[in-house]
């Protein structure tokens, strides 16, 4: 095959010229992101029921709708959340790799048969599925400077004018406003109603009948009589739409021209639909929208195109109103990803100066240079057929490739150099020769390498995903570059290459002639050092061979000491803080305690700090008047070079400043490296009711196992992630004496509903847009539990029969936050594993604790626990599955079983490589590593295919015996081995050493290949030919032909 393309070397440099085309224009469409969709899709159901409690809700929403949620495809785990609020969600976790449109449309159709049997008021404020994803892309804060605007005013103009544009721009998925829209809202006085004898029921029932559209018909509609000359729409009545309208709305009249009117017994306002969440942006009133990214969108084009959108409307914003970006995730994407390209680049650059330094030559240099951008953009091509995207993991997979990729071009070149010089021969004829002897070995590196990672690609769960990325970026790059050395490598060699002297070297004579002379004469003779110190190890083979078992005793040791974790983590320029304050305090409570956060974000973290937005309201934990988030978001990486400026050394200080503050739990927390797998790192276990034990026997376990888990010392930071349960004011109701006094429990239901709860009674036109009409009581008539008593229920008499006639009251416990699992009660669970043990310790160490805990109590792994769990069973098995393909693809390769082992024994040396340089920087063994340690099988393999293949074609070709072969070999392939290992090393170095955004994980990938890299061909080019050797010594006894003396025979039993 190469020899066709050297005789038509235009023929090849079309192939490549198509391969760079196709390429290219998938450059243009392949959509950029961080990372792929790692978490497994998610749909969530939201529903509301209003004022209901969390026990309620979970009886007669949650419970319903979870029955009926059966035979879904590829469903994982299902969990729900019953709050305080009338909120239910029901969250369903679907296997990775499914189609979350699909899957939604099935939740839907289950959906359907649930609806009918939820109360009338769920149905009435409708039930949503939505495809969930927990990270907001960005969130955009509106502020009003001048202070003309309120708050809900703020956050009715987004829902209005706002939300709408944003959400069809192309890549939204959702959009959340922190905030809702006007509503108009009725708030009653309980002793005027009392005074006109009437009740929120009747106030309901005017609302209804007076704010009402009404089709009348036409006037001359069809059939008319003969001779009807027009037509005309009758309009009777239509919605209200102002409060003083809705002030008229007359509520009883009587014949003597008496009237009682809605403003006679409530007041009415234009407000907010909820006031339970309230946004601030450094201390000033804010409301804001957070923007969710659509699956398969360019998170990057999607960021721009919406701040695009938001600058075009500026226009039409009403005076005073500016925008903020507090929350923004593209700048981190754009610098990593950048900070890659930049990467990409320094490797390409150092490659080239290694190749020229042993190529000595500008012409044989440029070759291996010009297959980086064919294979490059040819894997680019690749990408877009699998329906990859350009993200973190396939840069970074074309960094590792670029030190492989280059490697195959060199051999090629160096074969022909080598060639060139040694016999004397043309550029055409060296090349002709050379393919000959070196593309069995191209072929078998590239296998080799294939073979290593193409088990990643069928990985389960999320960390398949991450595999996947690297796993094809490199294979295709890898297959690429073989072909590129077949085809277009001999091509350009036959036709770039100038002529040279036998025994002459480029290099010599030209402008570095001086330079490269003494490198080649210093070359040379340690060449031969080299040579003589391999024939001293062959002739100590014993020895040497106990060297390499201790090494592997210390790999071992090493190996299984590091800690493991998932992900690195990463300064991302953003993080959170939470803000739990007792059960039970009020928002006015949470808004001090966010102030405070607010000024030793602002204040004290001056210069590393450039915003906080934050809500009281709403958190990671649930909603709630305790609860607050704050988003910070910090100065730009380029401004925060000292050290103590990085995210973690803030969160440390700012950690110490909250454990001062008394009245609330503040938290300062980095998100993780992917967003969507949860908003903190560590183990998250679902405790479960299997036996229907009831609440309290739950909380009693839960609080068993937070007890034993502090006495643990495997175990930091366990907390549950819930609501602690709260006083609950719970109204007996003696339906005997209600009865005797002659009133519906009917009534009593829908006065306490109303006055305490609200209720949504239907809608009215504010500018043209439908919005909701709320009736209430006010707000000094429902505070205290002496409150109940002003209330009052209209008998069959017509007489208003108090409240507390015949209810009493007592005070009790109840959760505000009911969790259940797969359909049973549960409690979520989330903690870490002490400094140097790994997640998987903290794991076995739960399990330990729960197996403690009274019978009819289980649990279920959810979140990264449970994708940690699905791929840690899976690791070693693939390790071994790597290794296995590799040898077979080596046996078949060598037509022999015995050599393959050669190749084999090389591996633990550059592992080892690895494991030394990420323990002495105190790094983890997680998915980045592991992906190091794959490449570097994959080098240290190729290091020994070089030697091993030029070995046995000289004993098989020239006839020479085992040792003088070994050594011939390792004589002629020193250069091309050093210099594909320091292109290899040097291709990596940048990874290694990178600093700022995205430098977790470029530091984990690169440290475990530049330590690999190392070891694996310093101590490789050793080691190797004694592995040939011997194993050619051990196994030529076992297949020497009949007619052997007899003195061999004990040794074949053996």
């Amino acid at each position: 095959m190469a020899r066709f393309f050297i005789d038509r070397p235009i023929f090849a440099w079309v192939i490549a010229i198509v391969i760079m085309l196709a390429g290219m224009l998938s450059v243009l469409t392949l959509p950029v992101s961080q990372y792929p969709a790692i978490a497994p899709p998610t749909i969530a159901i939201n529903a509301y029921y209003p004022g209901a409690s969390a026990k309620t809700v979970e009886d007669s929403v949650t419970q319903i709708i979870e029955q009926k949620l059966t035979g879904l495809d590829n469903l994982l785990y299902m969990t729900s959340q019953s709050d305080s609020y009338g909120r239910a969600t029901v969250t369903l976790t679907f296997d990775a790799g499914t189609d979350p449109d699909i899957a939604q449309v099935q939740t839907q159709n289950k959906l359907q048969l649930a609806l009918p049997l939820l109360p009338l008021l769920v149905q009435q404020q409708g039930v949503q599925v939505v495809k969930s994803t927990r990270n907001f892309l960005l969130i955009v804060g509106f502020v009003s400077k001048d202070g003309s605007m309120s708050r809900t005013d703020l956050a009715d103009f987004l829902n209005s004018v706002v939300q709408e544009p944003l959400s069809r721009v192309t890549g939204v998925g959702e959009v959340q406003v922190f905030g809702t829209q006007y509503a108009m809202r009725i708030w009653l006085d309980p002793a005027k109603l009392n005074n006109f004898r009437l009740t929120p029921e009747d106030v309901e029932d005017a609302i209804r009948a007076q704010n009402n559209q009404v089709s009348a018909g036409q006037l001359g509609g069809t059939p008319a009589v003969p001779g009807q000359g027009f037509t005309a729409s009758i309009t009777a009545q239509n919605r209200l739409e102002t409060a003083e309208q809705f002030e008229q709305i007359l509520l009883r009249s009587s014949a003597q021209g008496g009237e009682v009117r809605l403003k006679d017994v409530a007041r009415v306002e234009i407000g907010a639909e909820n006031y339970g969440i309230v946004g601030r942006f450094n201390g000033q009133p804010a409301s804001g929208i957070g923007i969710r990214l659509a699956a398969g969108a360019n998170a990057l084009d999607t960021a721009e195109a919406v701040k695009a959108k938001v600058e075009e409307m500026k226009a039409y914003f009403p005076p005073g109103v500016e925008t903020v970006v507090p929350y923004d995730t593209t700048p981190f994407v754009r610098i990593s990803i950048m900070n890659v390209v930049e990467t990409l680049v320094e490797a390409i650059i150092l490659v080239f100066l290694v190749m020229y330094l042993f190529l000595q030559n500008f012409r044989a240099t440029l070759i291996p240079t010009i297959a980086v951008p064919v294979v490059l953009l040819g894997t680019f091509g690749v990408m877009a057929a699998f329906g990859f995207s350009i993200n973190t993991l396939t840069m970074f997979g074309l960094v590792l490739a670029i030190g492989l990729l280059v490697d195959d071009a060199i051999v090629v070149v160096e074969n022909v150099e080598r060639i060139m010089t040694e016999e004397g021969l043309s550029p055409k004829e060296a090349t002709r020769k050379s393919m000959g002897q070196i593309t069995g070995a191209l072929i078998g590196i590239g296998l080799v390498l294939s073979a290593v990672f193409v088990p990643m690609a069928f990985f389960g769960g999320s960390t398949g995903v991450i595999y996947r990325q690297f796993s094809i970026t490199i294979v295709s790059a890898m297959a690429l570059s073989v072909l590129v050395a077949i085809i277009f490598t001999p091509a350009l060699c036959a036709t770039m290459l100038k002529p040279v002297e036998q025994g002459q070297r480029h290099g010599e004579s030209g402008f570095l002639g001086g330079f490269f002379g003494w490198f080649n004469r210093m070359f040379a003779r340690n060449t031969r050092r080299y040579e003589s110190a391999v024939g001293k190890i062959l002739q100590r083979a014993v020895r040497f061979l106990a060297i390499y078992v201790a090494i592997i005793g210390v790999l071992v040791l090493m190996f299984f000491r590091m800690p493991t974790s998932f992900l690195p983590e990463e300064d991302q320029g953003v993080m959170f803080t939470q803000v739990i304050l007792p059960a039970g305090a009020s928002q006015e409570r949470t808004v001090e305690v966010l102030k405070k956060v607010e000024h030793e974000y602002l204040e004290n973290e001056k210069g590393n700090v450039r915003s906080v937005f934050a809500a009281a309201g709403f958190s990671f934990a649930g909603q709630g008047q305790n609860m607050g988030i704050g988003f910070v978001n910090l100065e730009p990486w380029d401004d925060r070079h000292a050290p103590g400026q990085d995210v973690k050394s803030i969160a440390a200080r700012v950690m110490g400043a909250f454990s001062q503050i008394r009245e609330a739990m503040v938290f300062a927390f980095v998100p993780p490296a992917v967003l969507e797998l949860g908003t903190s790192s560590g183990f998250n276990v679902q405790l479960q009711d299997r036996a229907g034990l009831g609440h309290e026997a739950l909380l009693a376990a839960r609080n068993q196992f937070l007890g034993m888990a502090a006495q643990d010392k495997r175990l930091v930071g366990v907390r549950p992630n819930g609501q602690e349960d709260v006083p609950e004011y719970q109204l007996d109701i003696d339906h005997a004496k209600a009865g005797a006094l002659g009133v519906s429990v009917d009534d009593i239901n829908a006065t306490l509903r109303t006055a305490w709860g609200g209720t949504y009674v239907n809608d009215f036109i504010d500018r043209g847009r439908i919005k909701k009409v709320y009736l209430q009581a006010d707000a000094d008539a429902r505070m205290k539990p002496e409150d109940l008593a002003k209330w009052y229920v209209r008998n069959r008499a017509g007489e208003m029969v108090p409240l507390s006639a015949f209810t009493t009251a007592h005070w009790a416990y109840g959760s505000p936050r009911l969790e259940r699992h797969n359909g049973q009660p549960s409690m979520e669970l989330l903690g870490q594993a002490a400094p140097g043990l790994s997640s998987g310790d903290a794991m076995a160490a739960v399990e330990e604790i729960i197996a403690k805990l009274p019978t009819g109590i289980g649990y279920e792994w959810v979140g990264t626990s449970f994708e940690e769990q699905r791929s840690g069973t899976q690791a070693p098995a693939l390790y071994a599955l790597s290794l296995l393909v590799v040898f077979l693809c080596l046996a078949a390769l060598y037509e022999s079983w015995s050599v393959p082992f050669a190749v084999m024994l090389v591996v633990p040396l550059g592992v080892l490589g690895a494991v030394l340089a990420a323990s002495g920087r105190g790094l983890s063994n997680d998915v980045y590593f592991q992906v190091s340690l794959l490449a570097t099988i994959g080098l240290s393999s190729k290091n020994a295919i070089l030697i091993v293949e030029f070995a046995k074609a000289q004993m098989e070709k020239e006839g020479k015996e085992l040792i003088a072969a070994t050594l011939e070999a390792v004589r002629m392939r020193l250069r091309p081995i050093l210099m594909t290992s320091l292109a290899f090393g040097f291709g990596v170095l940048p990874l290694a050493l990178a600093t700022g955004a995205g430098s977790g994980s470029q530091n984990a990938v690169g440290t475990g290949v530049l330590g690999g890299t190392i070891a694996g061909t310093v101590l490789g080019i050793f080691f190797i030919p004694l592995f040939y050797v011997v194993i050619k010594r051990i196994f030529r006894r076992r297949e020497q032909p009949a007619g052997v003396p007899p003195a061999a025979a004990p040794q074949e039993i053996k």
